[in-house]
């Protein structure tokens, strides 16, 4: 091949390979001949009526496959693998996370997209406290409503660690929580309007949550609320009013379910777009109930796609009434949590947690172990874990300065962030392990040195066939075969 050139001092100027034609360039790499092996993280399932069902847990993907294509789709998942072109079926479950490259490291993503997630500087989520103390008196609630509404002193190191934060921030998170934030408006009234303000002008991904009892959630209320950003709430309602009642009274004992119910149902009368987890706690007493809450919910928010449920088997999380209450076991919990969510579904209601919802890689990390999460309590404490809260030294990992400057003992902080995973070897074989990263609980390795499985270890197939027999028609089937 002649480069045409002159002379040795047009080499030292340009590259001679800057002279090749495009004729002489590599050629396409082919797919023909590369070999394909089933991903580690799929789950399967078959449907009753003979659907093939697979959700694979690092893309977070589902498909149901008819049962007349079960049987081809089974041998490409074989654990020897198969050879063949990158097109159609391949393609496809290529595309969904189904099948990998022969040789590939899977774990090794997996440490990647951790790394990646995990470490980051240009992410600021904040759980404020609005207020520590609350106008309910919940059975089973660990809180010791301590202290009333953020002080004026940490509003303003707040707002001077976000204008810090700013140049290198993408994403601003505000989460606000209690006691009851509602019940600390005032703090609310100061802060969320900065960080709207802020993060439009500095074209910052910005977000807003609210973990509320609902019984100050006026329209009045809610739509301020909405106006500043805050788009996301979490609601309980445990049980129709007679269980409700009983475990969620106000401080000096009166009933709270019919006011809540009166605030969603004016919530649902507004045209803004925003989302209402409405959390079902249950025990033993109030289970057998949970239709009759179902009823309420249907009659009132079914047909909304604004409302979703939630349910949660209460703990014994460290309040003081802990030993009266009467808790159900791992097992017992697990089948009563399925079996409501079956009738939700049957009944055409959305669920906020079911599987479709698990976007994969990193989705089910608790943000306690996110290295940019942090608690500010009322007082400018710095926390993590909002079961915790100061009532662990463990979980007071420094506080937040007026001049908006985090004092942090790194020794803390890093009890809560370390890539556990990585000393598991029990995580490291979990076929869930992308979506938890290992940390789905960190307070549950700290106090026991366990696992900390997400539900999905165990309920993932049922989870997946549930979802794949009352919605079938949402996922995508695969018919060109």
């Amino acid at each position: 091949m002649s480069i045409g050139l002159a002379s040795r001092f047009n080499i030292l100027q340009q590259s001679p390979h800057d002279f090749a034609s495009e004729q002489d360039a590599e050629p396409a790499r082919s797919s023909e001949g590369l070999r394909w092996v089933p991903s580690r993280y799929n789950i399967r399932a078959t449907t009753d009526d003979g659907r093939l069902v697979i959700w694979n847990s690092y893309r977070g993907t589902m498909s149901v496959f008819a049962a007349a294509h079960k049987a081809r789709i089974e041998v490409l998942l074989g654990r020897k693998g198969f050879e063949a072109p990158e097109k159609g079926l391949v393609k496809y479950l290529l595309d969904r996370g189904f099948i990998v490259k022969e040789g590939t490291d899977e774990y090794r993503r997996i440490q990647l997209g951790f790394g990646q997630q995990h470490y980051r500087t240009d992410i600021l989520q904040l759980i404020l406290m609005a207020s520590e103390d609350c106008n309910f008196r919940c059975d089973y609630c660990y809180e010791d409503f301590a202290r009333g509404t953020m002080q004026p002193r940490v509003r303003a190191g707040i707002k001077n660690l976000v204008e810090k934060r700013l140049p290198q921030l993408r994403n601003l998170s505000a989460s606000w929580f209690g006691g009851e934030p509602l019940y600390g408006f005032a703090a609310i009234e100061d802060l969320a309007p900065f960080f709207q303000e802020v993060a439009r002008a500095q074209s910052i991904h910005y977000s807003s949550h609210m973990t509320t009892n609902g019984y100050l959630l006026t329209s009045d209320v809610a739509e301020k609320l909405l106006s500043w950003g805050v788009s996301s709430f979490q609601i309980t309602l445990d049980g129709p009013a007679q269980s409700h009642d009983r475990s969620r009274p106000t401080r000096d004992g009166q009933g709270t379910f019919q006011t809540i119910i009166d605030n969603l149902c004016a919530l649902s009368r507004l045209p803004n777009p925003f989302l209402v987890d409405i959390r079902v706690n249950f025990d033993r007493r109030n289970s057998p109930m949970l239709g009759d809450l179902l009823n309420t919910v249907e009659e009132h928010f079914k047909g909304d796609p604004r409302f979703k449920l939630r349910f949660r088997a209460v703990g014994q999380w460290g309040g003081p009434n802990d030993e009266m209450l009467d808790v159900c076991g791992d097992n017992e919990a697990d089948m009563v949590q399925l079996r409501m969510k079956e009738e939700a579904r049957r009944r055409g209601l959305n669920l906020s947690d079911d599987i479709r919802s698990i976007k994969g890689l990193g989705d089910q990390v608790c943000y306690a172990a996110r290295p940019y999460n942090f608690i500010i309590g009322a007082s400018g404490k710095v926390m993590k874990c909002t079961i915790d809260l100061d009532k662990q030294d463990r979980n007071v990992v420094g506080h937040l300065t007026e001049h908006g400057d985090l004092i942090l003992d790194h020794d803390k902080l890093a009890l809560w962030t370390e890539p556990a995973f990585e000393r598991d070897g029990k995580c490291q074989k979990c076929v869930v392990l992308p979506a938890c990263q290992g940390v789905f609980c960190p307070l549950i390795r700290i106090e026991s040195g366990a696992s900390p499985c997400t539900p999905l270890r165990k309920g993932a197939k049922k989870e997946i066939l549930e979802a794949a027999s009352h919605e079938a028609g949402a996922y995508r089937k695969f018919i060109a075969m």
